[in-house]
């Protein structure tokens, strides 16, 4: 068994203590364990509630109609299946979902090697730009999924200083231009008290530079003392600037296939629409979601938003972290109605972040 399905039974196995659950094997239990397997891959794939004759038409399961009805009754008194209206057919509700994600998906759900392969061919043949790539991701996300795709720009987790230089303007004006170890660069101005020549400004950005070397902002804080007036004073707005950048939570949004997603009948409603487009809007959401919910590399599966976010009503997601800890991370998954391909979706983007966590670790020599 290979690493990454082995990680991914063990975040199901854990998920599920924590719930409570057991995993029942005696011969009734398994029956309708593959009957709940049966009714959410059908309706999955036509969005048609399934009832008992078509399922004893088209499956073998050794039993008559009226016992995959019982059987279909009893799942929906345990609460994973629903009927609607007055439709005779079953489809899942948000219980039944969480439990085949966590339970009924085998190795049938890890994308073809073929696929596997040509979706490595294409980050191949793309340009070596991050830009490049995660507009790449998103696209063969949204393609292999038949969902929208999202994916942050990687980031530090904590900013650490690369290099600065001060640039006489005009007069009393500087330019300081800041450049942080994962490639982010920050400029403002500043407005001295009276004109600086360019090679004093130059040798006070040397000797920075020299006294700043690979600090995080709590390390630049503790030199203020040890400072000029003026060096403190450059000193204290490179920490400022880096503590912004430590506080906030996702770069930007790379994104595809809303509008694909939004062709789709549970979307029909202004509400629904609404709830997916404030998902792509709210990186924050996505990173408190993903935080609470498991370890950084993990797979995470949210249905519904498990009972704790409203906005996530109706609404799956399929996350992702990708990067190096300790130099920078970001997150890419899927987002789409409940009724998803989870196994296809899971594996895609567990590949594509394996991908991307290949380019971060090119660029950071890892």
């Amino acid at each position: 068994m290979s690493d990454q399905r082995l990680d991914i039974r063990i975040v199901k196995a854990r998920q599920a203590t924590a719930m409570g659950e057991t995993m029942p094997m005696d011969g009734l239990v398994e029956r309708r364990r593959h009957l709940l397997h049966i009714v959410i891959q059908e309706y999955i794939e036509t969005a048609q509630p399934v009832g008992s004759n078509n399922i004893a038409k088209q499956h073998d399961l050794g039993v008559s109609s009226a016992t995959i009805r019982n059987d279909l009754a009893a799942l929906e008194k345990e609460g994973l299946l629903t009927h609607p209206h007055t439709s005779a057919g079953r489809v899942p509700t948000d219980a039944g979902y969480r439990y085949f994600v966590r339970h009924l998906l085998g190795n049938d759900a890890e994308l073809p090697s073929a696929e596997r392969h040509e979706i490595r061919v294409q980050f191949k043949q793309a340009r070596n730009e991050l830009d490049q790539w995660l507009r790449l991701s998103t696209a063969t996300l949204a393609r292999t999924s038949q969902n929208a795709a999202l994916a942050t720009a990687p980031r530090a987790s904590k900013s650490y200083f690369k290099h600065m230089e001060l640039v006489a303007i005009h007069d009393t004006k500087v330019l300081l231009v800041l450049v942080l170890q994962d490639g982010t660069v920050k400029q403002q101005l500043l407005d001295l008290d009276e004109p600086m020549e360019q090679n004093e400004l130059s040798q006070i950005s040397n000797e920075l530079n020299d006294q700043m070397a690979r600090a995080d902002a709590r390390s630049i804080a503790a030199k203020y003392p040890l400072l000029a007036p003026f060096s403190r004073q450059v000193a204290l707005l490179v920490a400022e600037t880096m503590e912004r950048l430590d506080n906030t939570l996702s770069g930007q949004i790379y994104s595809d296939g809303l509008a694909q997603v939004l062709q789709a009948p549970e979307f029909a409603q202004s509400d629904n629409v609404r709830k997916i487009v404030q998902v792509f809007e709210q990186p924050s959401l996505l990173e408190q979601i993903f935080g609470e919910y498991t370890g950084e590399n993990d797979i995470q599966v949210v249905i519904a938003g498990e009972g704790r976010f409203a906005e996530l009503q109706n609404i799956s997601l399929v996350l992702g972290r990708y990067g190096v800890a300790d130099h920078a991370t970001g997150l890419l998954g899927v987002i789409g109605p409940l009724r998803m391909s989870y196994g296809r979706t899971i594996s895609a983007v567990r590949f594509v972040s394996a991908l991307m966590s290949e380019m971060i670790e090119d660029i950071y020599g890892v």
